[in-house]
């Protein structure tokens, strides 16, 4: 259930709650991933020290490894890693697409102007095959081979219990033509009222298990039909709450979340997949997004990349060596309490793991203090005053390495 709360003046942006059976979550919020059940080098008790509401893990990966019947068999997500609160799962689609192409963690996203309805990452052989009923691909672990289909991915999200879920979708590319992009549209949408009927069957099937939101996921790319018709159909299905996924350009984002929050009901959330940059966040709440998900903080943490509020800096610079000072002395992290810039320069020059936990402790309380303040201002009155003082001071491209 989702409630809206206080709306912001000439914007579409909004706080509210969405209400799960662990536990509420205040809206705008930013939800840290934990791909594999984890948020890499970070104990769960110290995410939500750091004031994480929830925490968002894979169908994908957790289906490889250790499998989904074993999650379930340990009382589900949040049990099996130990996370009290709620949790949410994405349907897979993007890891089967993106491994599948060869590609890590983005998917062609700086191949705009550029037209192949065929990506695959230099060097590398393709390990997926989409068709009208599912996807077939190979493990990137051990080669084996796999179907998803939207029921497996609705059957494995429910084992996994997560308070929400996605249904699956098809990821395109910038790359992709018009025409691909239309078809891969009207199979996403096959898919995904074939994941409200298998959500539907299995939630009868299984009473006992607690309730689960399932969102449809909006695609259509740079479209601004394609768009609005992806997200008035999934309207059409009534789901609990929507995500906007694809491939997003920076200078669209804005432009694109507004077509689709134009064409879905107010009372629903809206989740915006793989976002996490501030830039981003202070947009994607301004035109209506209610959560957003993204590895960004700590993938950048682990390679010793620091968010402050003159933006992001490399603890790697000879500067850092004998800087006895917190990374940002406004920041109320751990981290930043108990250690100096120039420890933590010699944690990642002597490759200590230490190094990748404190860091990512600072970046995800960064972010999710960001996202929290823009919900504080929207409830006084402040938004535009946080937005421009921020943005104003910040730069993601600020210091050398960044």
């Amino acid at each position: 259930m989702f409630t809206v709360g206080s709306r912001l003046d000439g914007a579409a942006g909004r706080t509210g709650v969405l209400s799960t059976p662990l536990g509420d979550i205040r809206t705008p919020a930013f939800v840290p991933v934990g791909t594999k059940a984890t948020v890499k080098a970070v104990l769960p008790e110290a995410m939500a020290a750091l004031g994480a509401q929830a925490l968002l893990a894979n169908a994908y990966h957790l289906y490889l490894q250790p499998g989904s019947d074993i999650v379930e068999e340990a009382g589900g997500l949040g049990r099996f890693m130990n996370w009290p609160g709620p949790t949410f799962t994405d349907s897979g689609g993007f890891q089967v697409l993106s491994l599948g192409a060869g590609f890590k963690k983005t998917l062609a996203m700086d191949a705009a102007g550029v037209t192949s309805d065929d990506v695959i990452a230099p060097g590398k052989d393709r390990l997926a095959t989409v068709d009208d009923d599912g996807v077939t691909f190979k493990s990137h672990l051990d080669g084996s081979s796999h179907r998803f289909t939207p029921e497996v991915s609705m059957q494995i999200q429910h084992q996994l219990g997560a308070d929400v879920i996605f249904a699956f979708d098809e990821l395109t590319t910038l790359m992709n033509s018009r025409e691909y992009q239309e078809a891969s549209l009207a199979r996403t949408t096959a898919w995904a009222e074939r994941c409200l009927t298998e959500h539907r069957r299995l939630a009868a099937e299984h009473p006992d298990r607690p309730a689960q939101q399932l969102f449809g996921v909006v695609q259509g790319a740079q479209h601004e039909d394609l768009r609005r018709r992806a997200a008035a159909d999934l309207v059409a299905m009534d789901f609990d709450g929507y995500g906007i996924g694809g491939a997003i350009e920076k200078e669209n984002l804005a432009a694109i979340v507004g077509w689709v929050v134009d064409e879905l009901p107010d009372d629903r959330p809206r989740h915006l997949l793989g976002i996490g940059e501030p830039e981003d966040l202070f947009m994607a709440v301004e035109a209506g997004c209610d959560t957003f998900d993204c590895v960004q903080p700590s993938r950048v943490a682990r390679s010793s990349r620091v968010y402050t509020p003159d933006g992001r800096r490399n603890l790697l610079v000879a500067a850092s060596r004998r800087a006895f000072v917190p990374i940002d002395d406004e920041c109320d992290c751990y981290t930043c309490a108990h250690y100096t810039t120039a420890y933590l320069h010699h944690l990642f020059k002597a490759n200590e793991y230490l190094a990748a936990t404190l860091v990512t402790i600072h970046n995800e309380r960064f972010i999710v203090r960001l996202v929290d303040a823009m919900r504080t201002a929207i409830e006084a009155g402040e938004f535009n005053a946080l937005k421009q003082e921020f943005l104003g001071r910040y730069s993601s491209t600020s210091a050398p390495g960044s």
